[in-house]
């Protein structure tokens, strides 16, 4: 049987990259969608402090539709995703709250990460990955889109188009 390992090891590879490359993010279900969102309140990262105060989060009593982004800057995807978020952010800040989720992650990697790509809605440190409890993500970057009333309508599993960021948007400000 130990001689045997070589070809274990190639069929566990090969059903694992079989597996991946069957995988489709938005076929991932939450339980979530259609409940409402978990509260929590988590600290926020050293740029956003002075205009939010030192803690921020989620709560049903917010008044306006949430985008919940859960990223880490060494995610390769959240690279290309930040701006497009900092860019609707600047067109709807009024109207909705855009709050990014630091996970998996140190807090100076995510301050590089902010000042790079000069992202102005406010990102909370998640340092011990209550959110991925609460929220149960499957990865990075990974998006909640919540409505006014405290509801999950959508989970994003991957990083958002602009097609798909403008859908959801009409879907909260309908």
């Amino acid at each position: 049987m130990l001689r045997f390992w070589p070809i274990w090891v190639l069929l566990a590879g090969g059903l694992f990259l079989w597996g991946m490359q069957r995988s489709d993010p938005d076929r991932l279900q939450s339980v979530l969608v259609g409940r409402p969102a978990p509260t929590f309140s988590l600290p926020l990262l050293e740029p956003y402090r002075a205009q939010y105060g030192s803690e921020m989060g989620f709560s049903s009593d917010l008044g306006k539709p949430v985008l919940l982004n859960i990223w880490a800057s060494w995610c390769i995807p959240c690279h290309t995703e930040a701006p497009l978020l900092e860019r609707y952010h600047q067109k709807y800040k009024d109207r909705v709250l855009f709050l990014g989720v630091v996970v998996q992650d140190t807090e100076a990697n995510a301050l590089k990460f902010i000042q790079q790509y000069r992202l102005t809605f406010p990102s909370v440190f998640d340092k011990r990955g209550r959110i991925g409890i609460e929220y149960g993500y499957y990865g990075v970057p990974e998006t909640y889109v919540i409505d006014r009333d405290g509801t999950i309508l959508a989970r994003h599993a991957g990083e958002l188009s602009e097609a798909q960021l403008q859908g959801y948007l009409r879907k909260v400000l309908e």
